[in-house]
């Protein structure tokens, strides 16, 4: 068994080995959410994403030690305290909490450690990165008093970008943390305190300021995981400026003799409704839009993992409408099996060909591929079902392949899925009384109110089977 990936920096498939050896703890950073606003389905594509990942190499054997920021300190969230008039602290804690819950929503696993941007701890780091470069003439205290990181100095910067540098003219810089990738410039490291920081702003060797987006994860990033990380993630809008600056720094204050990152991952862009995600399109959603919509969370990770991480996934109503299908036909065919199983004690080990759905993702997180095995098996031992030849010990050992797969996936039925809403309820209980009384008529138009809610319901030998469209 390998596991193999396509590096963003080398563009070829490689196989992932952590740093140690085999059998040795792989270190893996993701880029966490920028605490300005609530974090929107875009950003949760690539959170899903790196779960899914994450899951996949701890079902292989791998001993994964994670770690995600938490950015609470840039141009954004500065901007958005003085709007609000209150300190940055108290601006941005409801949206750390928000993001949590979220999290907690789309069954993502937490992380070993959410450094944040504004732990004096982590200051302290950045200051350190900062003092590094700059003694090693990579960076620069400017005419206006923040400090900059002089690109010409790093021969490989524009290396994970293909960024061309030709032509670009030394000393030319960039202040805000974000910028496009045609203004490849000098980039601050850390801030003069200007009026409009308000009362944000730290001591530092080069007078109070506040560092750059940049060397905020680089710190934390090498802080927590070592001068080395095996796994580096994010979007695919990550790659320039921000994990481009993050190479040239960390490689700028290390040792010279490894790479900060063995292995990039970046997933591609999230449309919805076949067009760019923006408030001005009315089409910008977050979770919560999503869930007071009658969606669940569930729902909203399948729609966000079924397409492959590095493919343009589309997130329309008509998706989450199959992926509401999906689930509900995996959790009939998990009833089914229990139910099958009932009677046996032992299990017999799965068709061979179910181990398809790991060898799958094996092959750079092939979730195609993977979901096809998953619901062949389905339809295969349904028919087997229907047809009285699975054996209670199969039905139990299917349940157990189950199990795995879920163990990545992470699909299980809310534990709130559980209690029906009381009109679903109440109508179940009329149709049940229609029944006992044969009031055929009247039975078949509670099933049809039933439908129009969302729910569809069968009739067995054990009485009514209620589930979602």
């Amino acid at each position: 068994m390998s596991l193999r990936i396509l590096n963003t920096l080398t563009r070829t498939q490689e196989e992932i080995i952590p740093r140690g050896g085999l059998g040795q703890t792989l270190s893996l950073y993701t880029c966490g959410p920028t605490v300005y606003s609530y974090a929107h389905i875009g950003n949760f594509r690539a959170y899903v994403f790196e779960d899914l990942l994450q899951r996949h190499l701890q079902a292989r054997g791998f001993i994964v030690r994670r770690v995600m920021n938490i950015t609470d300190v840039d141009d954004k969230t500065i901007r958005g305290a003085a709007v609000a008039e209150i300190s940055l602290a108290e601006f941005t804690q409801p949206f750390k909490e928000a993001f949590f819950a979220d999290a907690q929503t789309l069954r993502l696993l937490r992380a070993e450690s959410y450094p944040e941007a504004t732990d004096p701890v982590q200051i302290t780091r950045m200051i350190a990165m900062i003092t590094t470069l700059m003694e090693r003439g990579h960076a620069y205290q400017a005419e206006d008093g923040s400090v900059y990181f002089r690109i010409a100095s790093f021969r490989n910067y524009g290396k994970l970008a293909r960024v061309d540098l030709e032509g670009q003219r030394s000393g030319q810089r960039v202040a805000s943390d974000e910028y496009e990738k045609e203004a490849v410039a000098d980039f601050a490291l850390w801030k003069s305190w200007v009026p409009e920081d308000a009362g944000v702003g730290w001591e530092s060797p080069w007078g109070k300021g506040r560092p750059g987006w940049h060397i905020e994860c680089s710190a934390m990033a090498t802080g927590m995981l070592g001068e080395t990380i095996d796994i580096h993630c994010g979007g695919v809008d990550n790659i320039f400026p921000h994990h481009e600056a993050e190479i040239a720094q960390c490689e700028c204050a290390g040792h010279g003799v490894a790479p900060f990152v063995r292995y990039w991952m970046h997933c591609a862009h999230l449309m919805v409704e076949g067009s760019k995600m923006a408030k001005s399109q009315g089409n910008f959603y977050t979770l919560r839009d999503l869930l007071e919509q009658g969606w669940t969370g569930r729902e909203v990770r399948y729609a966000l993992i079924s397409v492959h991480y590095r493919a343009s996934l589309n997130f329309t109503r008509e998706g989450l409408g199959a992926a509401r299908t999906a689930l509900a036909r995996l959790d009939a065919w998990f009833l089914r099996l229990t139910e099958a199983s009932a009677q046996s004690a032992t299990s017999d080990p799965p068709d061979p060909s179910t181990e398809g759905f790991f060898t799958a993702l094996d092959e750079d997180l092939n979730i195609s591929g993977a979901l096809a095995v998953l619901f062949e098996t389905v339809r295969e031992s349904n028919r087997m079902m229907d047809q009285g030849r699975l054996i209670p010990a199969q039905a139990r050992g299917l349940l157990e392949w189950y199990g795995r797969v879920n163990g990545v996936l992470a699909l299980e039925p809310d534990q709130s899925d559980d209690k029906l809403p009381v009109e679903v309820q109440q109508l179940l209980d009329d149709r049940a009384a229609a029944r006992a009384a044969k009031e055929w008529k009247k039975s078949d138009e509670l099933r049809d109110q039933l439908a129009t809610l969302g729910w569809q319901v069968k009739d067995t030998k054990d009485g009514q089977r209620i589930s979602k469209n």
